[in-house]
């Protein structure tokens, strides 16, 4: 911005004048970029500013934990009012700061473990949230009117210079540095070590003002891991209704999975059943997907071409490292991922998005934030929505476009295909289904301009459940499209309101398709599907290359 002055570079001279703070206080402590851990108080009082925008490195799995920790010590009374920038709220600390009166303003993407305490102290009046965004919707305001004037994020290691490695799991890292970086603001980096040479170079040390080596590697979370003993014959028969329904009907070849053990069996049922069905090479092949272990027999099998990674997975690294045909792995045999890129791919590049949520009401919205829990949505709403942009053609992008637009006047487009695969109860019996979204309710509460919906109704195409499948690109009319929710909504009071005449003639024109208008022999969805049926079967599949975490070690 400009002064009356007419000077243009006030945001360098600031910039100058907190590295220069940073340098008097720190003195011969500061070596180059580096400087020890005990000092990262002293660091942090030097360069932030009450009322500074901060971005802490959450991701989805790395977490700039020592630097979190760091920031709730601080003096509330020399910083405070900051307005913290989380793609995920993971740790305590990530909340600490509000109940601390150091932090007051609050834009994010995602809470999961944190959503309960965040909708207390959002009701409080002690965090004032500003909007819970897409992931990729939050990094492009980084470049915008969100641009972080302090990033603090975290790397594999560093080398004297300052230049860092990411290693496998570099995910949101680059993005945020390069924002911060270019807008003379000042980025702080944690790493687990430091080393004469690095594997590589991922983020150059002209990027970066402070290097830390923290006192333990910094925390990352085995989001995408799922044990497959936990697989229930429920979501077997899901799988099969997906694959037969929906993969096979569509020649669905390149796709993002959500998380969670109904797509892990989707997973675990490429090999078996989708091989049985002659698929092999038809479907699933290109994949903007976490190296999720599920995927390991598919891969095996020959099933699976390319995988790019929003970030890694704990325990995948020496087996990413052995199928360098797959992953996206550098020289050093290290795979790099991008979360920024990954969800420009799942937006653009795929042409299928299929994951769970916590309710679906009767347009078909669906959301994760519900009663008492402010989750947010991660990437969600990128990954499963119609990309209106995009612009070449694929065989399940213009069949789906076909079915959308028949007997219509309309141009011809294609449309992504965007599937919601729940059971018609969760856990504790709740229903899935329900007349009116608790976000109506929630957006009361926390003051939102709008309802935190996670996915628009007008972005589904297919809703599925044990019940079986429903294609709302068929529907013609909105009361069509409430019955063939209904229609697939089980023994929920959603379900149980349906037209019976109505559904039935849904099911006749195949909007509604059960599991035996599939050809699909339920006595068939049994555990013997799976091609892996636990931890050690993941292993072995791998040759012994798989590593799981300790707490999946059950053998």
């Amino acid at each position: 911005m400009m002064t009356a002055t007419g000077r243009w570079n006030t945001l360098q001279t600031n910039r100058q004048q907190r590295l220069q703070r940073a340098a008097d206080v720190l003195g011969n402590d500061l070596q180059g970029k580096l400087f020890p851990q005990q000092r990262i108080g002293d660091c942090l009082h030097a360069v932030l500013e009450a009322g500074d925008r901060v971005c802490l490195e959450g991701n989805n799995q790395k977490q700039a934990d020592f630097l979190a920790r760091a920031l709730t010590k601080l003096d509330a009374v020399r910083i405070h009012d900051l307005h913290m920038l989380l793609s995920v709220l993971a740790l305590p600390e990530h909340l600490d700061v509000f109940d601390k009166g150091i932090a007051s303003k609050l834009d994010f993407s995602f809470s999961g473990p944190q959503a309960a305490r965040l909708a207390k102290l959002a009701s409080g009046g002690k965090l004032n949230i500003g909007a819970i965004h897409t992931y990729l919707e939050l990094y492009a305001r980084y470049f915008v009117d969100l641009t972080p004037r302090v990033a603090l994020v975290a790397a594999q290691s560093a080398d004297r210079a300052g230049n860092l490695y990411t290693g496998p799991n570099t995910e949101d890292t680059p993005t945020i540095v390069e924002a911060t970086a270019f807008k003379s603001g000042i980025v702080i980096a944690q790493v687990n070590e430091i080393v004469d040479v690095l594997p590589r170079v991922d983020i150059p040390a002209g990027w970066v003002d402070f290097v830390v080596q923290a006192p333990t590697p910094h925390y990352i979370e085995p989001l995408f891991t799922r044990d497959p003993a936990l697989i229930s014959e429920i979501q077997v028969l899901m799988a099969m209704m997906a694959i037969k329904g929906i993969y096979a009907e569509y020649e669905v070849k390149r796709l993002n999975h959500g998380i969670g053990f109904d797509t892990a069996a989707i997973e675990l049922l490429l090999p078996t059943y989708a091989a049985s069905l002659g698929l092999k090479g038809k479907i699933a092949t290109h994949w903007a997907l976490n190296p999720h272990p599920a995927l390991i027999p598919a891969i095996e099998a020959g099933f699976v071409e390319s995988v790019h990674s929003f970030g890694s997975e704990l325990g995948m690294e020496d087996y990413i490292r052995a199928r360098p045909d797959v992953f996206f792995v550098g020289a050093d045999g290290s795979m790099r991922s991008n979360r920024a890129l990954s969800q420009a791919a799942g937006h653009y590049a795929c042409d299928m998005f299929i994951g769970s949520t916590l309710q679906i009401d009767l347009q078909g919205n669906s959301s994760t934030a519900t009663l008492g829990r402010i989750a947010g949505f991660g990437g969600a709403p990128n990954m499963g929505a119609d990309a209106r942009g995009r612009r070449h053609a694929s065989p399940a992008w213009l069949k789906a476009g076909r079915e959308a637009r028949a007997g219509s006047n309309q141009i011809p487009r294609g449309q992504k295909l965007v599937v919601q695969m729940v059971e018609t109860f969760r856990e504790h019996m709740q229903p899935a289904f329900v007349e009116k979204l608790d976000a109506w309710q929630l957006a009361e509460q926390a003051n939102m301009a709008i309802p935190p919906v996670m996915i628009y109704g007008d972005d589904v195409t297919h809703i599925l459940t044990e019940e079986g499948i429903a294609n709302l690109l068929l529907c013609r009319s909105e009361e069509e499209r409430e019955q063939a929710i209904r229609g697939v909504a089980g023994y929920t009071p959603v379900g149980l309101a349906r037209d019976k005449r109505m559904v039935e003639n849904l099911r006749d024109r195949g909007i509604i398709k059960r599991a035996e208008d599939m050809g699909i022999d339920k006595r068939m969805a049994t555990r013997d599907l799976l091609a892996a049926k636990n931890m050690k079967d993941l292993v072995r599949a791998s040759a012994g290359l798989y590593q799981p975490p300790k707490r999946f070690r059950n053998w």
